[in-house]
């Protein structure tokens, strides 16, 4: 009787774990890494493209290429963390970062009577380097990845679990798409400044319109508060084209 009791309450011996198709796991890895990144980025297109309008002989299209990839590594390696079961950079933190494209903003509306250049990013950080190595860690190709950082918190936020939950083949993928996907991204942003009606309404309101978006930019990433920041922005703009009558008395 208590043989039969054990025999019972015995635990059936599980299946044999089936291995895994190496492709789809690997297609698997692909897709949930383009979906992650077009989730989190999305934005970035408005935002590469305003910057690639601004380019210029001191602000350059491989500033802006640089420092989106050194933004975006930066991102990268602190969502990592979560890989190894650490936190180097709290997200919370990140946001903070928001107040970089604010302070460009305001100093490319209060000097713009001091200066002839058009370039907030520029009028913020001074002139280029001499040297073409230098332009790696320039203070334009900073400038720019402090802005693809202020703008990661969200990404953190998704690529902490995503890292985390991946294997050692996986993340190697997942990372390398992202990466991929990122030299889209700025190609697609550099091609959308080509079109002529992008083109023109750019060079028409550019000058007044880029400072006033990088400071709702800056407020959003602050306080991830959509009507706050389209507030700053009406604001801002309100006080560039006051500023502009002004000048035209």
């Amino acid at each position: 009787m208590a043989l039969s009791r054990v025999e019972v309450g015995r635990s059936r011996p599980e299946d044999p774990i089936k291995e895994k198709n190496p492709m789809t796991t690997m297609i698997t890895a692909i897709s949930t890494a383009i979906a992650a990144f077009i989730a989190t980025n999305l934005d970035d297109i408005l935002i590469l493209t305003i910057l690639f309008a601004q380019v210029n002989k001191l602000f350059r299209r491989r500033h802006i290429v640089i420092g989106q990839y050194l933004g975006f590594i930066l991102l990268i390696l602190a969502s990592l963390t979560g890989f190894f079961g650490s936190f180097l950079i709290p997200a919370q933190w990140i946001r903070f970062l928001g107040l970089l494209p604010v302070i460009f903003g305001i100093r490319s509306l209060w000097q713009r009577e001091e200066t002839e250049t058009d370039n907030p990013l520029e009028m913020a950080v001074g002139s280029a380097p001499s040297s073409p190595l230098l332009a790696w860690f320039s203070p334009q190709t900073c400038a720019v990845a402090a802005i693809t950082i202020a703008n990661g918190s969200d990404n953190i936020g998704i690529y902490l679990p995503l890292f985390a939950s991946n294997t050692w083949q996986n993340l190697v993928t997942i990372v390398s798409v992202f990466l991929i996907l990122v030299g889209v991204w700025c190609f697609t942003a550099h091609q959308l400044t080509q079109l002529p009606a992008i083109a023109n309404l750019i060079s028409s309101h550019g000058s007044h319109f880029v400072p006033c978006v990088l400071i709702g930019l800056g407020v959003f990433m602050i306080k991830e508060s959509l009507p706050l920041a389209v507030l700053a922005l009406s604001l801002s703009y309100g006080w560039a084209l006051f500023q502009q009558q002004a000048e035209s008395i």
